[in-house]
């Protein structure tokens, strides 16, 4: 069965093209399986049982993914399993801390309790290129 996945909401990871591209590789790869934001960003669309297609650097589509958790954890309390499913470098607390504040800080986010939506997802379809 061929997934109508051309209605569904986009969005990119990261803040930049080549983040875009590094993140939804490990998603394909199996690595990346939760995101995070600040909640001051708003839930950007994101609903428990939802589907959206992440799109890559270049703005292509990629993979459908499906929202399985949602919820809203303080920045400093953040545990390494959610770290670990992120899927990013070494997969530890440590690296997702030390990225993530770069991260927010870029956007001008950062603060060591600020709120941020964690969410899990599962890959529901891959986007064959086209």
């Amino acid at each position: 069965m061929v997934m109508d996945w051309r209605s569904l909401e986009t969005f990119s990871f990261g803040d930049h093209p080549a983040l875009a591209d590094e993140l939804v590789e490990l998603v394909l790869e199996g690595k990346k399986r939760a995101t995070c934001w600040a909640v001051s960003e708003g839930l950007k669309g994101a609903a428990v049982g939802k589907p959206m297609v992440a799109l890559d650097g270049k703005n292509r589509p990629r993979v459908v993914l499906k929202t399985i958790e949602l919820t809203q954890r303080q920045f400093d309390q953040l545990d390494e399993a959610f770290a670990y499913d992120e899927g990013e470098g070494d997969r530890s607390l440590a690296y997702w801390r030390e990225a993530h504040k770069r991260y927010f800080t870029r956007l001008g986010l950062f603060q060591p309790q600020m709120m941020l939506w964690c969410e899990r997802f599962r890959v529901e379809h891959v986007i064959e290129r086209y």
